[in-house]
């Protein structure tokens, strides 16, 4: 009976996180893959048609979430961080003050907020963690996540976009006993604590794993991958990966057992593979000049597909074994997604790229730039309805890409 119970439980652990079809960060399971129909294979010379935009946002970094036809993101005006709803035609519907924000280093917002039954979930870059009503803007419950469980800010400021599992909100204060934590995401409540390895947040938002024996998170610390069991915070494995400034911003990407995780600074990117159904890890292997720092990387078949950071070239590589396909310099390095057998490429000095996902060359169809907007390329777009949403800093635009 007791068997019974816990599979039961499980189970609907698996169907609770995957019944969230909202746009979350990088998608709707954090994959950077869209599933959008009948979009454009190929845009004019200028891009895209551009649909509206809207100049003030304040600073930041964050991305759009999207649920019921409308637009969550943040900005951050005078060291105060806001929280804005629009509809899809750009029409401003709320905007509500929740706090100060990160204002020491590419100052502005950066974890993007998470939508789930009715509440908005996101964490500041000064480590606070907020539970908004998703109609009212009205603040349900908030934590200090530093305070609160004993933990230091990283360098560039907190960064990561809250995980929604079941009953559980996720999150990564870096604690040396209160590593990782669950919440109760209707209250607030510690649900339960893993101390982890003891290492500070690593600016990575982390992924939820439900195919296992034992359903899992994993996630980046400043010194591991680790992954931790989601009913109980139990550390089930953990496998060393460092860089010199403990920076490891890239959701781990998930397909059949295995894990890509990949690093910046010359780390590279590195293959595990879940055993023991998924209460042990090896390394299938590593390939040290897929080094990408914040732009992600997107599996499109058998393939891999992302840039370099020291290593200033766009790659493709083989998921199974990591052999480069080819790797290709000319653009900047910057943040991809894909959808339908195509790659959107949105690079750090502004360039807009759509390109076929193909292991044979990197096959650019398309390529403009996006001239609205301040500070730096970073936000990773977003694809809903056959429109693309881009921030840049203060500007989010919407492109007709259908």
């Amino acid at each position: 009976m007791k068997k019974e119970f816990v599979i039961a439980s499980l189970v609907l652990l698996t169907l609770s996180a995957s019944a969230q079809e909202n746009i979350q960060w990088r998608g709707t399971a954090r994959t950077g893959i869209y599933n959008e129909t009948g979009l454009l294979k190929s845009w004019g010379e200028k891009g895209p048609a551009m649909l509206w935009s809207y100049d003030g946002l304040g600073e930041g970094h964050t991305s759009v979430a999207i649920d019921a036809d409308k637009l969550y993101i943040t900005g951050m005006t005078d060291k105060t961080g806001y929280i804005y709803v629009f509809d899809v035609n750009g029409k401003l519907l709320k905007k509500k003050a929740y706090g100060p924000e990160w204002a020491e280093s590419y100052n502005g917002t950066r974890g993007t907020v998470t939508l789930n039954n009715g509440k908005l979930y996101f964490i500041t870059g000064t480590g606070h963690i907020y539970c908004f009503d998703q109609n009212s803007l009205s603040q349900i419950w908030g934590r200090n996540l530093l305070k609160d469980f004993d933990a230091l800010n990283i360098q560039w400021g907190m960064n990561e976009a809250p995980l929604i599992v079941g009953d559980k909100v996720i999150a990564t204060p870096g604690g040396k006993k209160h590593n990782i934590v669950a919440l109760n995401k209707n209250t607030g409540e510690l649900i339960w604590s893993s101390a982890g390895e003891g290492d500070k947040s690593a600016y990575c938002s982390p992924l939820y794993i439900g195919d296992q024996q034992t359903p899992l998170i994993v996630t980046f610390t400043a010194n591991h991958i680790i992954g931790i069991e989601v009913a109980t915070g139990k550390k089930l494995w953990s496998h060393p990966n460092t860089n010199r400034h403990s920076v490891h911003a890239n959701t781990p990407v998930y397909s059949d057992n295995m894990i890509l995780c990949t690093s910046g600074y010359g780390r590279g990117t590195t293959m595990l593979r879940l055993t023991n159904g998924g209460r042990g890890v090896e390394e299938v292997w590593f390939v040290g000049e897929m080094d990408n720092r914040i732009g992600a990387m997107v599996k499109v078949g058998d393939y891999i597909y992302g840039s370099g950071d020291a290593n200033r070239f766009w790659f493709c590589a083989d998921w199974k074994t990591g052999a480069i396909k080819w790797k290709e310099k000319g653009l900047a390095m910057g943040n991809i997604i894909a959808n339908d057998g195509m790659l959107y490429c949105y690079t750090d000095r502004g360039e807009m790229v759509l390109a076929k996902a193909s292991p044979e060359k990197f096959d650019i169809v398309s390529k403009y730039m996006i001239t609205l907007g301040t500070e730096q390329h970073w936000a990773h777009p977003v694809l809903y309805k056959g429109v693309m949403y881009v921030r840049h800093g203060n500007t989010l635009m919407a492109y007709k890409v259908k």
